[in-house]
């Protein structure tokens, strides 16, 4: 029997941290990105209150610039594609196993080289016994409770470019085979022009056992009703729906980009909430810091890992110990 992966919010022994490696694909926002990132990575650190933080770096010279941002985390060179470790690296269970899944870029939108075995040389390094699971699945598109619930979308994981037409019930039996879940909230569709097809990471979280996290939509936000389905369906569902404001509008390059308040990150001494400099920036932080007194929620702009169509979950994975 599989032990469900811990909820995100129990203790970590260290969290990977993707570190923008590629000039070719960050261009202009490299520099910009790695301040993000080397931020997000000192918040999460918190001083050696949080967690051990395995920054990786996909080559040498990354490397080297990881070291001279972030002196206090590990630095970790492997080769990968880019940085969104949420999707690429290996979900570990309850007891410690890790699940390396089949990644396939996302729908076969970006097949970049060290992408699809990023996961399984983490796992070899941080001494996981391995378990291959030969069906495609990102970690981003999954967020559970820790009792064995988990929330999803079927815009991502039954989209037929990810494992053909499987259907609900077969999926729901490999989530239960492969990671230990055995209820599923399917959520319907994501946020509007997410090229993951929908991560249900930037639309609902999981802050405590039944109770799950959703935008409550900004006057001009395009995902209004996309929020209203994802409440009504968790409401049914029997769970406590926890309001988060949501940034509205963002516009990049003159077209509307996910942003997320959800793309947070949980960990052992911080919540760390990406801003877009928008009006509910404060206002999510305040919410966010309600739900998790415990924790310090420190919001830190992440306009250029936005750039590369994630924020601070999607360059991250944690390793719960």
């Amino acid at each position: 029997m599989t032990l469900p992966p811990p909820p995100e919010w129990a203790h970590h022994k260290a969290v990977w941290i993707g570190f923008p490696s590629h000039a070719e694909l960050w261009q202009e926002d490299l520099d910009e990105a790695r301040a993000e990132v080397a931020a997000f990575a000192k918040a999460v650190h918190a001083d050696r209150r949080g967690e051990k933080v395995l920054l990786v770096a996909a080559d040498a010279e990354a490397g080297v610039a990881a070291t001279r941002l972030a002196p206090f985390a590990e630095v970790v060179v492997e080769r990968f594609g880019d940085i969104w470790l949420r999707d690429t690296a290996v979900i570990l269970t309850g007891d410690g196993t890790a699940r390396d899944f089949a990644f396939n870029g996302w729908g076969g939108k970006y097949d970049l080289p060290g992408d699809d075995d990023i996961g399984a040389r983490l796992a070899r390094r941080a001494k996981k016994s391995i378990v291959p699971c030969d069906w495609v699945l990102e970690g981003g598109a999954l967020d559970g409770d820790g009792t064995g619930l988990v929330v999803t979308t079927e815009q991502c994981v039954l989209n037929p470019n990810r494992n053909g037409h499987i259907g609900k019930a077969e999926i729901e039996e490999r989530l239960q085979r492969d990671l230990g879940y055995d209820r599923v909230l399917w959520l319907g569709d994501g946020l509007l022009n997410d090229h993951t097809d929908g991560h249900v990471d930037n639309l609902a979280r999981f802050v405590g056992e039944g109770r799950l996290a959703i935008p409550v939509a900004a006057d001009n936000d395009p995902n209004w009703q996309v929020y209203q389905q994802a409440a009504a369906r968790a409401e049914a569902f029997g769970l406590a729906v926890v309001p988060i404001p949501s940034p509205g509008r963002v516009i990049r390059d003159d077209e509307i980009v996910p942003a997320s308040y959800m793309n947070f990150y949980i960990g052992n001494a911080s919540v760390v909430v990406p801003l877009y400099g928008a009006a509910n920036d404060q206002a999510a932080v305040q919410a966010i810091q309600a739900i998790f007194p415990q924790h310090e929620v420190v919001g830190l702009r992440a306009d250029a890992i936005l750039t590369g169509g994630g924020s601070f979950h999607c360059i991250s994975q944690q390793i719960p110990g």
